[in-house]
């Protein structure tokens, strides 16, 4: 018998028996989704804007159009001044990406993308900006992986804060991987 055959009859022999995955029972605090989706994003780097809806976006990105950055927006109603590229290669000079935003969850301050278009738009702009309904915020992941899906060749990620990583002389950067500041706005 071969080496590779006697380390495949081992593990074979040493493997589990399958077992029912546990049930899992988490009381989910619903008071106040929108204050601690706030206290979570902040703890993540993020910035939310609770008032004003997508009228306030709109001046948002208004504001960012005079000041000469370039907003592409994928996000309905809210007009950038870049249209979505045929390639995403012509996003490298993007200033600030407005997508929306699915779902939000107030445990940790992620926020659920299901990216329709360029996969690379939320982590090649140099900021991002998501807009999310009120009404979309869940308490935890519990609740929030219940209600995400994706069909085949889509891409979908929970997205808090901007980009961040430590493990460089372990120093806090914000923006080495990605975008260096997260806007949330709610409507």
């Amino acid at each position: 018998m071969s080496n590779k055959h006697t380390i495949l009859s081992a593990l074979k022999q040493s493997a589990l028996d399958q077992h029912a995955m546990p049930t899992i029972d988490v009381v989910a605090n619903n008071d106040d989704l929108v204050g601690q989706f706030n206290a979570s994003l902040n703890t993540v780097a993020g910035t939310l804007h609770s008032e004003g809806g997508l009228a306030a976006l709109q001046q948002a990105v208004d504001e960012l159009i005079q000041q000469n950055m370039q907003v592409i927006s994928l996000l309905d109603g809210i007009k950038g001044n870049r249209q979505v590229p045929e390639t995403a290669h012509d996003l490298a000079d993007i200033d600030y990406a407005v997508i929306p935003g699915d779902l939000g969850v107030a445990e940790n301050g992620a926020i659920w993308v299901n990216q329709p278009s360029h996969r690379v738009t939320p982590f090649i702009c140099e900021n991002l900006i998501l807009a999310l309904a009120k009404d979309n915020i869940v308490a935890n992941m519990h609740q929030a992986v219940k209600q995400v899906s994706l069909q085949p060749g889509e891409l979908g990620l929970f997205i808090a804060g901007p980009s961040k990583t430590a493990d460089i002389e372990q120093a806090l950067v914000v923006g080495a991987h990605g975008a260096c500041s997260l806007n949330v706005y709610l409507y």
